[in-house]
């Protein structure tokens, strides 16, 4: 239970403290800033409060917008301000702050106490998120006159509409906002009235997506349509449960955590299960998959390390940004721009309508090409802008980039034994590297021109890390380890020309993108990276790329598929439970919830 704590004479006929209980509030009323003082006190220091004027005027939505936001631990607006338990001792400091200046209990009459204890808040450096209320309401009215005319500006706009549009994402895809918005946030409403949470809703988008792949893996044209059509299904559930979140405000780390992970263990099951259809009727389509699952994550590892590296750069400007601006100004580029970065509205969509209408096979072809324009386009021009901006990368990006990097253990002791004089020289030659253990596997199938090859990209790429990465490139280094890892994997396991060995490097670069994921996940909650014990305990990239090379080299090609195998279930096993108990953790610990708002998957 949230308390409210309702500050100067309450005014007859107004609805605000029906309004407060609706939210979930529990009132207190305080006729003066010592009253209040004393009410602050009693309230539990694990809940959140609120002092809000006893004049406001408003719509519902903009005081749920301002009071229960689960993101901030400190938000305000007009006439109220909230906190949470980590903000509470600055709060009580503001509320005694007003009550020693106004000794004798001087009543709140002319100016708001609320409005005073926020700037209160600011002078003591209080961050407090004013939320964005458009055409909402929220004012605190001087007089009779002002009260009537802010009451016939409640009316005039209708908040459960304002409710509705800004439950949508505000920057998303063309097939997402065309012609999966336009229903979703009804079916948001609807599970919010009915008590359903986000968390409910994306696992019903995983259930579906898993059943989605099952109707794939029976290789039937009755099966392929119905697991085009419930792939679709899953993806309305997967708009849903954000705009739930946002509807109702029901923010949480668990639930940011569940619906990433939740996005990419459906679409590469369904990968796995396009790839056993394809199976049934007598085509190996496993290199296509696992091919496809390694593309889309690089991709995801560009975005990323991209946005990570500029997190808070300075002087972030470049004339290829302008450019970008300028395009953003004329409309129909910008959703050209976002069709063709082949989101994940349109990717589900285009792999649906194949599934349904054609062969896996056919599916990811198309799948591979698009993704391939789509990571030319998007990587060509962040390169652009990073090498004309002029911007400082802080110790922060740095470090995130590093973490992202995924340098295991061997990567720890070279990085100090063997520390490259030029930096620029390092990063190309771990470039090189990486290049030249990809095609050695290819031309040289397994053997020990790989593992020679793996032995110097070890080297190479423990010396790309060994200083910061606050090169203009240097966002690149985390996909380029994701490409050579990955890469050797696939190649490899073609190679061993065995059944079942692409299924198993399918299922050991799906671990390890999760764990890669998940270093995502934490740095973006500012959690921090997993812990060095599990990168050293999993290798590393490094180290897993020169285990796999010498297991190809040592073992029979049945040998090594049963390796792979176990590989996988070892890594699987060690970050599934490492993320799942940080997660939960978190989640009861009262970390700060978090939402992502940012490009479309």
């Amino acid at each position: 239970m949230s308390t409210a704590i309702l500050t100067g004479q309450p005014v007859p006929g107004s609805s605000l403290e029906s309004d407060l209980r609706s939210l979930g509030f529990d009132l207190r009323v305080a006729v003066d800033a010592g009253d209040a003082e004393a009410l602050l006190a009693d309230v539990p220091a694990d809940q959140r409060v609120a002092l809000v004027d006893a004049r406001f005027v408003g719509h519902v939505h903009a005081l749920r917008l301002g009071l229960t936001d689960p993101r901030f631990p400190a938000a305000a607006l007009p006439g109220a301000v909230t906190v949470q338990p980590a903000a509470r001792q600055a709060l009580g400091r503001a509320v005694a702050g007003e009550s020693s200046a106004a000794p004798g209990g001087t009543a709140v009459a002319v100016d708001s106490l609320a409005d005073r204890v926020v700037a209160a808040l600011d002078t003591d450096g209080v961050t407090l998120h004013r939320p964005e209320l458009g055409t909402l309401v929220a004012v605190v009215p001087a007089d009779p006159q002002a009260r009537n005319e802010a009451r016939q500006a409640v009316a005039a706009v209708d908040d459960e509409a304002v409710r509705l549009r800004t439950a949508v994402k505000s920057r998303d895809g063309f097939f997402t906002t065309h012609f999966i918005s336009p229903y979703s946030r009804y079916i948001a409403r609807w599970c919010a009235r009915r008590g359903l949470t986000p968390n409910q809703v994306t696992t019903a988008s995983l259930l579906t997506a898993l059943i989605a792949a099952g109707c794939a893996a029976t290789g039937t044209r009755g099966g392929f349509v119905a697991a085009g059509l419930l792939l679709i299904f899953s993806f309305v559930l997967d708009c849903t449960d954000g705009q739930l979140a946002r509807y109702s405000l029901q923010y949480s780390t668990l639930g940011a955590w569940l619906d990433a992970t939740f996005d990419r263990a459906k679409e590469y099951a369904y990968y796995a299960g396009l790839a056993l259809g394809a199976a049934q009727g007598g085509d190996d389509v496993w290199a296509l998959a696992l091919a496809a699952m390694v593309l889309q994550t690089c991709r995801h590892v560009v975005d990323f390390s991209f946005n990570e590296a500029n997190h808070d750069a300075a002087a972030n400007t470049s004339p290829t940004a302008a450019l970008s601006d300028k395009l953003d100004s004329v409309g129909w580029t910008v959703w050209v721009r976002r069709m063709i970065v082949l989101p994940i509205g349109e990717r589900w969509a285009m792999i649906a309508v194949l599934t349904a209408l054609t062969t896996p096979r056919i599916t990811f072809y198309a799948l591979l090409i698009g993704c391939a324009f789509a990571a030319t386009y998007t990587t060509a021009g962040r390169v652009l802008r990073s090498l004309t901006r002029k911007a400082q990368r802080t110790d922060r990006a740095a470090r995130a980039l590093a973490d992202l990097a995924d340098s295991g253990p061997l990567a720890e002791v070279l990085s100090r034994i063997v520390p490259s004089r030029y930096a620029a020289v390092a990063r190309l030659l771990a470039l090189a590297g990486a290049v030249v253990v990809v095609l050695t596997a290819w031309f040289d199938g397994p053997g020990w021109s790989v593992v020679l090859a793996a032995t110097v990209y070890v080297l190479v790429s423990a010396d790309a890390v060994a200083r910061p990465l606050k090169g203009p490139l240097d966002w690149l280094i985390p996909p380029l380890f994701r490409a050579a890892e990955y890469g050797t994997v696939l190649v490899l396991a073609a190679k061993a020309d065995v059944n079942g060995a692409l299924p198993a490097a399918f299922g050991l670069v799906a671990a390890v993108a999760y764990h890669h994921y998940d270093t995502v996940y934490r740095i973006r909650g500012d959690a921090g990276a997993p812990p060095r014990w599990l990168v050293r305990a999993i290798g590393g990239h490094d180290g897993r790329t020169l285990l796999v090379t010498v297991l190809a080299a040592l073992l029979a090609p049945t040998e090594f598929k049963v390796a792979l195998t176990a590989l996988a279930v070892a890594v699987a096993l060690v970050v599934l439970v490492e993320s799942i108990r940080f997660w939960v953790t978190a989640h009861k610990t009262g970390a700060p919830a978090v939402h992502d708002e940012g490009e479309p998957a």
